[in-house]
C-alpha cells in the first residue's frame, strides 16, 4: 500500500509552486472548473484559490493540500500508465465507472467527496489496475 510521503514545512515551501503549476496543468488537462479544483485543494476561499493560480511561489501550503496534490499526482500517473492514449487518460475521471467502488459514477464524481480518504482510495484502485508495484 502506497502512502503520501509529506515534506517538512521548510521543504513544502520549496514545493508549493512545483505543486501547483502542475496540479493546475493536470486540473486543465481534466477539465476541472474552479469549484472542483478548490474541493480537490480542500480549499473554502475562492480568492485564496485565484491567488495561487497568479503567484504559486508565495503559496503556504498545509500538510493536507500537499497530501491532496500528491494524490492527484498519484492518479494521474496512473492514468498515463494505464491509458497510454493521453486523451483517453484525461477522459478517465468524468467517465461513469461500474467498478463496485464508483457505483456507476466517475471518479471525479468520488473525489468531489471532499474528502481526503476518497483521493486515497480512487489512487489505491487505479495502483491496484496496474499491479500496485509497477
Amino acid at each position: 500500500m502506497q502512502t503520501a510521503v509529506i515534506a517538512p514545512v521548510a521543504e513544502r515551501k520549496d514545493l508549493a509552486g512545483p505543486a501547483l503549476r502542475t496540479f493546475f496543468n493536470i486540473a486543465d488537462l481534466w477539465g476541472l472548473s474552479n469549484n472542483q479544483q478548490m474541493v480537490l485543494l480542500g480549499l473554502s476561499a475562492q480568492s485564496t484559490l485565484f491567488k495561487w493560480k497568479r503567484d504559486p511561489d508565495s503559496a503556504r501550503l498545509s500538510r493536507d493540500t500537499l497530501e491532496r496534490i500528491s494524490y492527484v499526482f498519484g492518479i494521474y500517473k496512473a492514468l498515463q500508465i494505464l491509458l497510454p492514449r493521453e486523451d483517453a487518460a484525461d477522459a478517465w475521471v468524468k467517465k461513469p465507472n461500474d467498478a463496485p467502488l464508483f457505483g456507476g459514477r466517475s471518479a471525479l464524481d468520488r473525489m468531489l467527496s471532499g474528502q481526503v480518504a476518497d483521493l486515497y482510495t480512487v489512487r489505491q484502485y487505479l495502483d491496484a489496475q496496474r499491479g500496485a508495484w509497477a
